[in-house]
């Protein structure tokens, strides 16, 4: 007798736990990690996946144990590598494995299911929630059988359909129905008498992308990206030819004993051609068989670097972030899965992609705070990409101009070896850099204190030269506030503690940029019912509108959230580099890696926004923004120029960024964290409590506070817990919204008492919201 077999399973359930079924007789042979199984949970059905089986019998007892219903697959939608990264991502989150799960398997493979269920071997509609197919289209396909003769009483419709099928062959039955609308009917019939064959498949996918671009031959490298590709492609070569590098263990060592390291941070300066070296990475893998995955942090990098890695390699190229289309998403993940297609590109989701043989791991731009997931599992997707290509034996590599402090922080640790590009690859100079003190110097003709006279000299100029430019300005909108005139209070949004936005375009109306609320302009303050209201403050829409109107000669774009979110933005930045934009106005969307070799002014115009958030990262980001926009102009033969416009002139973000001095402003930066004891030398972890009653809210926070403090680790003063306190935003989309703040030098107790907290957090109940955030980027 066989002996019991058991299956531990994850189900997409909000639950911070799998659970265990009895695998039956007939379905062992099939039952094995990463496959999908149908199984009871309470009085529903859910598809999830076996993570493990075992012999070894569950505390429970074996007649509480329900059996496995069905298995899907015939083999795992998961590959080993992958479902073990997720198991492990899933703890260190402390996430539901489930929801964890479902990052990694969109939603795919339904077909295959419903396939199933007509074959008999599931139940039908067994599986909730396919309410459409994301596969591929499934048409019917009508083709002429041998030929036999018609009977002579063949007429109308039918006789004209088997004539067309057998002059032209298998036709789509959609395309007969356009022509001839009793195709069906003519169909059916003509099948009955064996002349026809209808047979049911997916329909041949449209091409994602269209034609190949030119061959890109590699340029010649510098001497600091050949030594960059050196060190490179020593490190994959040790850990394609060695058996520790494919088991996840130490590193090998190197001829002088040295273990040879496996994680590089690429600190090379903006223009200093970083993306070659990735190239050249990634052509070495490809060369050895195995795969590469490249996270970018912005959706609108995507079809730039795409087109580049096109370029380069042809269509082995996989795209995968949140614009695609379901059914364009599972064709690239299907063609990952097979090894079809052996390199990945895409945005934060694409850490997940089921890359076999996962060789190389590049993180592009990993300072940039958008790798930070802030909704439902909240996984660092930079920290996360480290911890997969070790488990994987790959080689990963961070690049920045602008390194994080954390990444920094690895590299004076001995976790990451650094790689500099101390240059740029064009030979190009990095751009003059002037301050410009807006407590002294004030507006230029167009009368806004924001557009100051050397920054509108300095744009005539560009534009005299045949030159574009480029404005940075942090926030959205025609006016940021609109204030009474009477009492002074600013018109606020009704769901969030803040104020709400004017936005002159779409006849004009007022807007919260957190919930997406609207109203219309009223004529009078709500407050106080006298004051007329007024428009206070920059926003991009203005300021596109002052640039048009100061220079009515110029072609003057805007790209911000409002007029081309995600992958609309590309054919904003392609206009840009036909040269048929002379000034563009943008938020952080223009900071981003973008060449625009014909862009030689940047201006700033006010880096003050940036440094004043509460939060203390805000240095470091407003110092990462004004570097990197820094970059965009002068990157090939024409010099740069750079205006900043600040009322704080020395501040240490504006003094450092002002001389291009990255290493300085990190030492700064560093020095100053650990005189405080915040990250990186510490770890810390939020939690989150949000409820539409805010008394409630703030009860459970003290609740979950107080807790916390009753944990040893805090009576042994090892973790510090700091609130409740209100949140910097306390109202947000009609929750108040309270944080518990925990500190620990060390990982371990801080893990500790989060663990500890996980039961009262359970029993919070539904009008409350916990969410617990490990290593926090945004503090709001």
């Amino acid at each position: 007798m066989a002996a019991e077999r058991y299956a531990e399973v994850a189900l997409p359930v909000p639950l911070g736990q799998s659970f265990t079924y009895q695998v039956p007789p007939a379905l062992a042979d099939r039952t094995r990690p990463g496959v999908r199984v149908l199984c009871e949970l309470g009085r529903r059905k859910e598809l999830g996946i076996v993570l493990s089986v075992t012999a070894e019998a569950p505390a429970i007892a074996a007649d509480k144990l329900k059996p496995i219903v069905a298995v899907v697959d015939d083999q795992p939608t998961l590959p080993a590598e992958l479902l073990d990264f997720l198991r492990q991502l899933a703890s260190y989150y402390f996430a539901p494995i489930g929801e964890v799960l479902r990052l990694a398997v969109p939603a795919i493979e339904r077909q295959r299911v419903r396939d199933l269920e007509e074959q008999g071997k599931l139940p039908l509609g067994a599986v909730p929630g396919r309410t459409r197919q994301v596969g591929g289209r499934q048409l019917t396909y009508a083709a002429p059988t041998a030929a036999l003769e018609p009977p002579g009483s063949l007429r109308g419709q039918a006789a004209a359909i088997l004539g067309l099928l057998r002059a032209t062959g298998e036709q789509p039955v959609v395309q007969l129905q356009k022509r001839y609308g009793n195709a069906r009917a003519a169909l059916k019939k003509l099948a009955s008498l064996g002349l026809v064959e209808l047979t049911k498949r997916t329909a041949p996918r449209a091409p994602l992308f269209g034609d190949l671009p030119e061959r890109d031959e590699p340029p010649e490298l510098n001497a600091a990206q050949r030594e960059a590709v050196r060190q490179l492609h020593e490190a994959l070569s040790w850990t394609a030819s060695s058996a520790a590098g494919k088991d996840g263990s130490a590193a090998p060592a190197a001829d002088d004993g040295a273990p040879q390291p496996r994680a590089f941070l690429l600190f090379g300066v903006t223009g200093s051609g970083k993306t070659e070296v990735y190239l050249h990475a990634i052509a070495q893998c490809l060369d050895q068989g195995r795969g590469a995955l490249v996270l970018v942090p912005e959706i609108a990098l995507t079809p730039q670097l795409v087109a580049r890695f096109r370029a380069r390699f042809g269509n082995a190229v996989a795209v995968i972030h949140s614009a695609l289309a379901e059914g364009d998403r599972h064709h690239m993940w299907t063609q990952l899965r097979t090894g079809e297609l052996k390199v990945a590109i895409g945005a934060r989701s694409a850490l997940f992609a089921p890359v076999q043989d996962l060789g190389l791991v590049v993180v592009d731009e990993e300072h940039d705070s958008s790798f930070k997931q802030e909704e439902g599992v909240r996984y660092h997707a930079r920290d996360m990409a480290l911890l997969r290509s070790h488990r994987a034996g790959a080689v990963a590599v961070l690049g920045s101009a602008t390194p994080s402090a954390e990444a920094v922080s690895l590299v004076r640790r001995g976790k990451l070896a650094e790689i500099r590009l101390p240059e740029r690859a064009t030979q190009a100079t990095l751009p003059t850099v002037e301050i410009i003190d807006l407590k002294r110097i004030g507006a230029g003709p167009s009368g806004d204190r924001l557009v100051s006279l050397p920054l509108h000299r300095a744009i005539e100029q560009a534009l005299a030269a045949g030159e574009q430019t480029i404005i940075f300005l942090n926030r959205r909108g025609f006016a940021p506030a609109v204030i009474c005139d009477a009492c002074g209070v600013a018109q606020s949004c009704k769901l969030c503690s803040v104020a709400l936005t004017y936005h002159r375009r779409g006849g004009g109306q007022l807007r919260c940029h957190y919930c997406d609320y609207t109203a219309p302009l009223p004529s009078r303050c709500a407050e106080c019912g006298d004051g007329t209201l007024s428009l206070e403050g920059l926003g991009t829409e203005k300021l596109e509108a002052t640039l048009a109107q100061s220079f009515p000669a110029a072609r003057v774009a805007r790209l911000d959230r409002d007029v081309a979110s995600g992958v609309r933005s590309a054919k904003i930045l392609d206009r840009m580099r036909a040269g048929e934009i002379d000034i563009l106005v943008g938020t952080q969307m223009v900071t981003k890696g973008h060449d625009l070799p014909n862009v030689t002014l940047v201006g700033v115009v006010n880096a003050d926004a940036a440094l004043s958030m509460p939060d203390f990262r805000a240095g470091e980001r407003g110092f990462q923004l004004l570097v990197q926009v820094a970059g965009r102009a002068g990157r090939h033969t024409r010099p740069g120029k750079v205006l900043i416009q600040t009322r704080d002139p020395r501040h240490p973000a504006v003094r450092f960024a002002s001389r291009h001095d990255v290493p300085g402003f990190l030492d700064h930066e560093i020095r100053d964290r650990e005189e405080v004891g915040y990250p990186p030398f510490s770890h810390i972890a939020l939690v989150r409590v949000d409820g539409v009653d805010e008394a409630l809210a703030r009860k459970a926070a003290a609740r979950l506070a107080a807790h916390a403090r009753s944990c040893p680790e805090v009576g042994e003063r090892l973790v510090e817990v700091l609130g409740p306190a209100a949140a910097p935003i306390a109202r947000l989309r009609g929750r108040y919204r309270f944080r518990v703040f925990l500190r620990c030098r060390q990982r371990p107790p801080l893990r500790r008492v989060v663990a500890a907290l996980l039961p009262a957090k359970a029993k919070m109940g539904r009008k409350v919201r916990v969410a617990i955030d490990i290593d926090p980027v945004s503090m709001l």
